[in-house]
Order: structure tokens, then C-alpha cells, then sequence
């Protein structure tokens, strides 16, 4: 079956956070990550049968919801989980807060590659830790941007007495890169070497480019397995974020049930009956469409590229290896990523994600969402062009 990304769809008055919330009616939302496309249709007959059933009390997570994921990953990413490592949440930054909650003490360090996802910053915050930033590398050397590991800062930084946990994002958001089976190993190895603990957030996982792979953090090996934690969803793979469905998988028994008593703590202990339906809707029966929207995607990224060479040469467009999400340089507009953003917004109704919500690193970097139908795509970047052309 072809599915139809290009088609156009209003979201406004659907209590849509991401447009609802627009000050403009012809903004276009090139921000949040979460996609413009209608889900895959199995998950929708997944929903209308439980709607039509009509009772919305609380609900049992049964054993082919775990039958779903751990066939999943075993047979995508040759990587077996086994059911009782299992601990369901509504969310990854919910996961993430009550994991660092449990292997840590208010004043410890959690260390981050910066520029990252801003909530690690408040998951870090909200549990008295400190982030300790290990920023990225940004590299220039090649024909397209890119970003690698400073590993003798990552090393310095491990070997502090303070960090107790590392926080990795894999794919990395929003620097886009898919970090290969030898980074995540010589990280590993670092953080094994200075008993680091180690969250690894991978709720894109399955947004990989082509030509890249993604290996997960806990299928490198027995030591690394035993001293992680992952945080994973179909969330953003299946656009059904709103569905509020998460897991979190930790072999070692004694981490799981720390990692469980600070879930019942932060009372995120019960999730969306649909939401268990959603996942398991599209693990068993939607990885065509998944797949096509991969390609779907990948063609958008190519088409912005395009247009950036064309139009927009002096603005640098990172090397997308995995997510939705595209890290631009605009620094010789001189002008920060907040201001220039919010000025943006303004002028041309388009709304795109600041660099410097992601750290200091960011400052001269916007992020641009591409998971929407390529015609959208494409009036926001003339939108742009118009904008940083009259900078």
C-alpha cells in the first residue's frame, strides 16, 4: 500500500499544542517534534475498535504488548529484551527524570553532549543535580557539517568524583548524528572505567537515514547492558506522542527496582489504554509505513538542501543521519538563534526551534522540523529565504 505523506491537514482547533497554540493562522510550524502526517491506518483501526467499545477505565498492560516490542527490536535491530526488564511510563522525559532520580544524589553531576535536548536540562535541574557539559565537537572539515566526541573531555569529565550518571541521546537531537557501534563503545568503556551510569534516551531510534544504522547502547555487550538503562517509545517513529506510551528496559535487577520505587514516586506509573493499543498497532503491523515515511523524509531533507544551496549558501546545513530534525548555522547573520527566531516568527509566521534552548553551544543554530508534506516544507523555507535575505 502507498500511504499519502503529501497530503496537507488543519490541525488547528484540535487542541494541537503545536498550532493551536500559533499566534498567526497561516503559521507554519517547523518547530516541535512531532510530524504533520496522519498515523499509519492500522493504528487508527486499533483506536476506532477501543472507541467503539466505550468504556475508558484503567487498564492491564498485557503480555503481547512486551511480545510486540521485544520482536520488534530483536528482529530490526538484532537485540533481545527479555519481558522483565520492562518498567512502562507515559513518556521518555518522564523516564529519564525518575531513572536519574534513582541512581542519583541532589549535587551529583549528570553529564550531557551538548547542544542536546533541552529537557535534559530540567530532568537534571528538577532532581538538585548539575549538568556537566561535554560539548560536541562541531566539525567543518568535510563538505557538510557534522559534529564528533571530544573524548578526552568526555574522559575528564567522566573521571570527576561528582558524575555519577551519563545522559546519552542516540540518535542524537538535535545534532542529528547516529552515533556508530565504536563511539557508543568507546563511551561506554569510559563510563565503565569511571562507573558512570548510563541513560541511554533512543526515542528516535528508528529515524535513521540511509546509509545509517542505529545500534542500541545495551546490545554492545553484557558490562554495558548491565550498567544502563533505555528509554524508548514509538512516540516519535509512529507520530503518537499524544498517546503517552513509553518504556524503559533495565536487565540488572537491583537498578530496576530503584528505577521503579522513584516512578511510583514521581507517580508516572500508569499509562493511556490507547496508548497500548497504538504501540502494539504499530510494532505488529505498520513497519511498511514506517518504512515509506523514512523515505518520505529523507527526500525532504535532500529537498532542503537543495534549496539551501540555491538560495541560502550561506547558511550551513548539518549532515542529517538520523531524526526529523535539521540543525542550520546562521551565524553570519550575526544575530542569536532566540532573537532571529522570534523575529522570524513574527514577520513570516514561521516558527522554528531556537539553538540556544539546547545550550550555549546553540546560540548561532536554529532546528528545523521537517516531518511535514513537502509542498509546507518548502513555502516555510521560501518564508525563511525572504527573512534572512532582508536581515
Amino acid at each position: 500500500m502507498k500511504y499519502d505523506f503529501d497530503k496537507i491537514i488543519s490541525r488547528r482547533n484540535t487542541n494541537c499544542y503545536k498550532y493551536d497554540s500559533a499566534p498567526y493562522d497561516d503559521t507554519i510550524a517547523m518547530w516541535v517534534a512531532d510530524m504533520d502526517f496522519q498515523v499509519a491506518p492500522k493504528i487508527i483501526e486499533a483506536l476506532r475498535k477501543r472507541v467503539e467499545h466505550g468504556i475508558f477505565g484503567y487498564t492491564r498492560v498485557p503480555d503481547s504488548y512486551y511480545e510486540s516490542v521485544i520482536r520488534w527490536f530483536e528482529r530490526r535491530h538484532n537485540f533481545r529484551m527479555e519481558k522483565d526488564w520492562f518498567i512502562y511510563v507515559p513518556g521518555v522525559v518522564p523516564a529519564v527524570s525518575a531513572i536519574i532520580k534513582a541512581m542519583t544524589s541532589p549535587g551529583d553531576k549528570v553529564l550531557i553532549q551538548t547542544p542536546v535536548y533541552n529537557c535534559f536540562f530540567s530532568s537534571i535541574r528538577n532532581n538538585g543535580c548539575e549538568a556537566e557539559c561535554s560539548s560536541l565537537v562541531y566539525d567543518t572539515s568535510g563538505s557538510q557539517p557534522t559534529y564528533r566526541i571530544d573524548f578526552d573531555d568526555f574522559e575528564r569529565r567522566c573521571a570527576d568524583p561528582k558524575t555519577k550518571v551519563f545522559l546519552l541521546c542516540n540518535p542524537h537531537n538535535p545534532a542529528g548524528r547516529v552515533w556508530t557501534k565504536e563511539e557508543l563503545t568507546k563511551m561506554g568503556e569510559i563510563c565503565l572505567r569511571h562507573d558512570v551510569f548510563v541513560i541511554a534516551d533512543e526515542i528516535h531510534c528508528e529515524l535513521v537515514m540511509p546509509g545509517y544504522e542505529y545500534t542500541p547502547f545495551a546490545s554492545l555487550g553484557e558490562d554495558f547492558l548491565m550498567h544502563s538503562a533505555t528509554c524508548s517509545s514509538p512516540s516519535k517513529a509512529f507520530n503518537i506522542a499524544g498517546l503517552q506510551i513509553s518504556n524503559i528496559t533495565a536487565k540488572d535487577e537491583s537498578v530496576r527496582q530503584k528505577i521503579d520505587k522513584a516512578v511510583n514516586i514521581n507517580e508516572v506509573c500508569d499509562v493511556n489504554p490507547f496508548g497500548v493499543l497504538a504501540l502494539q498497532a504499530a510494532y505488529d503491523e505498520s513497519e511498511d509505513w514506517l518504512m515509506q515515511l523514512i523515505e518520505y523524509l529523507n527526500e525532504n531533507y535532500i529537498a532542503l538542501c537543495r534549496f539551501f544551496e540555491e538560495h541560502l549558501p550561506d547558511f550551513p546545513v548539518c549532515k542529517l543521519e538520523g531524526t526529523y530534525l535539521v540543525w542550520v548555522d546562521i551565524s553570519k547573520t550575526g544575530t542569536e538563534s532566540d532573537i532571529l527566531c522570534k523575529e522570524m516568527l513574527a514577520k513570516e509566521h514561521v516558527w522554528l526551534n531556537d539553538g540556544l534552548m539546547y545550550g550555549e553551544e546553540g546560540k548561532n543554530f536554529v532546528r528545523i522540523n521537517i516531518a511535514l508534506p513537502r509542498a509546507r516544507m518548502l513555502e516555510g523555507l521560501q518564508r525563511m529565504e525572504k527573512f534572512l535575505k532582508e536581515k
